[in-house]
């Protein structure tokens, strides 16, 4: 056995001080792109907006929920969001490794540092994302199933299971994938193990619904369900999920995922052959399943939608490792080849990443539009960015400034011109425009998915609002237009 324990720690070892390394260098990384609308929304509910009627936004409340409570932890500030996603980060590989424990040290270790390379190569703008938010969630609920099922008559994993993945829901609702998948193998075991059927769906069900339901009684509560239905089923459901396809759905260094791809393939394939497939593995290959549909079934091809295949790739990649070192098989060969292929990319995505110059350039902007405008905005005065990601949010989030109409991004005006709800978004856009004229509207360059400045003359109506405005700056990216 010392001989794959030698092997064990160059296997874990190198993986130890990736993950050191890439951790090292992303101590700078600064609260950016995604994440500042999100603490925006947040702090904007924490002063007294009712989410969805007061803030038009396509994200579930359980996003707004969890950084409601990282502003309260940590603060809005980049070294606060720094701690915020390490510990997110840790927890996440633990999730990953007390799911692989089972397989052996290796596999739990390996699972854990695999995971957490993966995330760390992505980059500063990959953090808060919702989709790695959502990721330990899945893994545990992955694990209490798989101890309901291994420890009869246990029911308590079941139940603590069932809670996490309904968390997850309040995220992102395709979590409901997995969940009815794991529901329906929750019913298999329990009626071909002589387990109560109808007690076991009942305890996962009726775990999985209580963070949705709590979620909807605060929405309620709020006045915020009939505004979230509406966003839900006449905006995001009929327009905004066809909004931004790809035409390729290839990103940067999307090669890493050929050996993650094959290593699974070759352990899975080993767990097969010599009959060890046991009900953790079914969890897991249920996992990976659900990664790739959470991944094509949203259909955008952005990099970050892959967090929960990434998450079950991990645990799956080293879950035969241990065993096959110590059985001197030759498949640990190719496998530990994959590991090390994987590795090497991961990293040299990883020392790209942490230097990206596009990073650095939003900081840039997100601090000149602070300086323009901060010492000019009194307790009433409002300001109106017409942005998606490229700074505007941010910098009001700084600035502690409220924009005279719900809308955060201007995206919603300028696709599905011909839908009666745009138009709609459109003419409540212009009534709170002229209800409280903001004293400064900020117009970014670059509108998303696509456009720049010449977008707003498709909105005609705001065209002729900016005109009664004189240009006040002129910046990279954005002009600001004053009262």
């Amino acid at each position: 056995m010392k001989r794959p324990s030698l092997v064990g720690a160059l296997v874990v070892l190198p993986l130890a001080a990736l993950a050191g390394a890439l951790a090292w260098r992303s101590r700078g990384w600064p609260l950016i792109h995604d994440a500042p609308l999100m603490h925006y929304i947040a702090w904007r509910i924490g002063e007294g907006a009712v989410p969805y009627r007061d803030l038009f936004d396509m994200n579930f409340p359980g996003v707004y929920l969890l950084h409601m409570g990282a502003l309260k932890l940590f603060g809005a500030g980049d070294a606060g969001w720094r701690a915020f996603d390490l510990a997110w980060l840790a927890g996440t590989s633990l999730a990953a490794a007390a799911l692989a424990a089972p397989w052996g040290r290796l596999a739990a270790t390996g699972a854990a540092l695999f995971f957490a390379i993966y995330h760390l190569a992505g980059g500063a703008w990959q953090t808060g994302q919702r989709d790695f938010l959502l990721c330990p969630f899945l893994l545990l609920a992955a694990l209490g199933v798989a101890r309901w099922a291994e420890r009869p008559p246990e029911r308590s994993s079941l139940a603590w299971g069932g809670l996490a993945l309904g968390a997850g829901i309040t995220l992102k609702p395709h979590a409901s994938v997995l969940a009815a998948a794991l529901l329906v193998l929750v019913a298999v075991i329990a009626r071909g193990t002589g387990r109560s059927l109808a007690l076991s769906v009942a305890i996962f069900a009726a775990a999985v619904a209580v963070a949705p339901l709590a979620a909807t009684a605060w929405l309620a509560a709020a006045g915020a369900l009939a505004a979230w239905y509406q966003i839900m089923f006449d905006y995001l459901l009929p327009l905004y999920s066809r909004l931004g396809q790809p035409d390729h759905w290839a990103f940067h260094r999307w090669q890493v995922w050929i050996p993650i791809a094959a290593g699974v393939a070759l352990s899975v394939g080993s767990a097969l052959a010599s009959r060890r497939f046991s009900v953790r593995h079914v969890v897991v290959a249920l996992g990976l399943g659900y990664g790739v549909v959470h991944f094509f079934g949203q259909a955008k091809g952005w990099e970050y939608h892959l967090y929960p295949l990434a998450a079950f790739a991990a645990v799956a990649l080293f879950a035969e490792t241990g065993r096959l070192l110590a059985a001197r098989r030759v498949a640990a060969l190719p496998l530990l080849a994959c590991v090390a292929v994987a590795g090497v990319l991961l990293g040299l995505k990883g020392v790209e990443a942490a230097d990206a110059t596009w990073v650095a350039a939003k900081e840039r902007r997100v601090s000149a539009l602070v300086a323009d405008l901060g010492g000019r905005l009194g307790p009433q005065d409002y300001v109106q960015v017409l942005d998606t990601t490229e700074a505007g949010v941010h910098a009001l989030l700084r600035l502690h400034a409220v924009q005279p109409t719900r809308f955060l991004y201007d995206f919603h005006f300028y696709h599905d011109r011909q839908s009666a709800v745009v138009e709609r978004l459109r003419e409540e856009f212009v009534a709170g425009f002229d209800a409280h004229p903001p004293k400064f509207v900020v117009l970014f360059e670059r509108g998303w998915p696509d456009g720049g400045y010449e977008r707003v003359e498709g909105f005609a109506r705001l065209g002729r609002r900016l005109s009664a405005y004189r240009v006040d700056r002129e910046r990279d990216g954005y002009i600001v237009y004053a009262r």
